[in-house]
């Protein structure tokens, strides 16, 4: 029994020694592995640290973080542009491929909505539609072949008379100009006689080419007015089923609104033909019968030519003004064309400040500018046709965006959730008390 406890401290002592020995070896171990990762290379993904002599250096921010936040703003608004921009360009290219048929079109839209009033009237008192719908497109296209026809039947018959006219307004133009005190000689008039004689020979082939090339537009004239013919004729008859179409066209999400902007922009479409017609016949009838009084002749054509020409706003005033001027200057002389001046601006000015603002009103609101402007556009991409589109386009755009804007607003109003705690009754506006004795208000359609 006195061996025993020598055996174990003998034990225990061994296992000491091994334990020593273990944590040796792992000690080597340790160093061996952290002397090979010093010389070994850092891995790729880690970047070693600077060593202590060099300066300090600030972290980088993310290059999203680094770019200014309004330069990031136009450069998002730069890319959505230049795509719209792009969109415009291949669809300008598009139509200008088509430009008959869309012409042709716009024409029947314009001309529908100067003739669908009338056949919504005749619905009203019993008329089938398509015999209402017959009735005002003959009506119609008769009326505008009659204006057609008298406008030609007037040229030619005063066509002569005319020529004899204009060539004793010129003489008395030149008298005139060798009494004037701006010293002009006979010579110098003799000089722009031969130079005008030279040009006219010059460009003899270009237009001798040119009557050549009469027979093709005379042949497209034909196809696009029967174009706008059959349009009309399907607008008027059947043209709620063609919106009703033309809106499957459009997102569903899209649908309510665009299906609350067609009506209002229709409805500016209609007060801007309706009130330019109007506009322009006062406009011809009282020019016409200032002209006509002081003895001009040709007085009914430039009245028709008057009342063309109105429908390109600013612009078509003052050239079919200038055309009854220099009319009244080469066939009466200066003191008739002066008066012809005068009576062309008076009825212009109760145009622009009386007759626009009370005949169109608040439906079709287009400033000076965008019309000058618009009109301008129009006219250098798809010369006359493209300045009469341009002011109605314009107008009923502007209709469509704001009502589009607002019906937006509304909406998300409607989505948003109320504040915790609120009612909808409490959350919407007091309408204030009507009057007992108020008439009750109606549609804006009238209906």
């Amino acid at each position: 029994m006195e061996r025993v406890p020598g055996w174990l401290g003998r034990v225990g002592a061994g296992i000491s020694r091994v334990g020593e020995r273990l944590d040796e070896r792992r000690a080597e171990a340790e160093r061996a592995v952290s002397e090979k990762t010093t010389t070994e290379e850092p891995p790729h993904d880690q970047v070693p640290p600077p060593p202590a002599y060099a300066p300090a250096v600030s972290a980088r921010p993310e290059p999203a973080v680094a770019v200014p936040w309004g330069l990031r703003v136009a450069a998002e608004a730069a890319w959505r542009l230049l795509v719209l921009a792009g969109t415009v360009w291949v669809l300008m290219k598009v139509i200008a491929s088509v430009q008959l048929v869309v012409f042709a079109f716009v024409a029947a839209l314009l001309i529908t909505a100067l003739l669908q009033p009338t056949v919504a009237r005749l619905r009203r008192h019993g008329v089938p539609r398509g015999l209402a719908t017959a009735l005002t497109a003959i009506l119609g296209f008769v009326i505008m072949g009659l204006v057609g026809w008298f406008v030609v039947w007037q040229v030619q018959e005063n066509i002569d008379n005319l020529s004899s006219q204009v060539q004793d307004g010129i003489d008395e133009l030149r008298k005139w100009l060798l009494n004037s005190p701006f010293h002009v000689t006979e010579d110098q008039i003799n000089d722009i006689a031969k130079s005008l004689r030279d040009a006219v020979g010059a460009n003899t082939d270009e237009i001798t080419s040119a009557g050549l090339e009469g027979v093709t537009v005379i042949v497209e004239a034909m196809t696009g007015i029967l174009l706008a013919m059959f349009s009309t004729l399907f607008l008027l008859y059947d043209g709620k089923r063609i919106w009703e179409w033309t809106l499957k066209l459009f997102p569903a999400q899209a649908r309510p609104g665009i299906a609350g902007a067609g009506p209002r922009a229709w409805r500016t479409l209609t007060a801007y033909v309706r009130g330019t017609v109007i506009v322009a016949l006062i406009d011809a009838i009282f020019i016409g019968l200032g002209i006509f009084f002081l003895g001009v002749p040709m007085a009914v054509p430039l009245a028709v030519f008057i009342f063309l020409f109105a429908f390109v706003p600013l612009v078509g005033a003052v050239v079919s003004g200038a055309l009854a001027v220099v009319v009244a200057l080469v066939t009466q002389g200066v003191f008739t064309a002066v008066m012809v001046l005068v009576v062309v601006l008076a009825v212009q000015q109760i145009e622009g400040h009386i007759l626009q603002p009370f005949i169109l009103g608040r439906a079709v609101r287009v400033h000076p500018l965008a019309v000058v402007l618009s009109v301008a556009a129009g006219g250098m991409v798809s010369g006359i046709g493209g300045a009469v589109v341009a002011v109605p386009l314009v107008a009923v755009t502007n209709t469509v965006v704001v009502y589009l804007r607002s019906w937006s607003q509304e909406t998300a109003m409607k989505q948003t959730p109320p504040p915790h705690g609120a009612t909808a009754a409490e959350l919407a506006p007091v309408e204030p008390p009507r009057p007992e004795s108020s008439p009750p208000t109606s549609s804006p359609s009238g209906d």
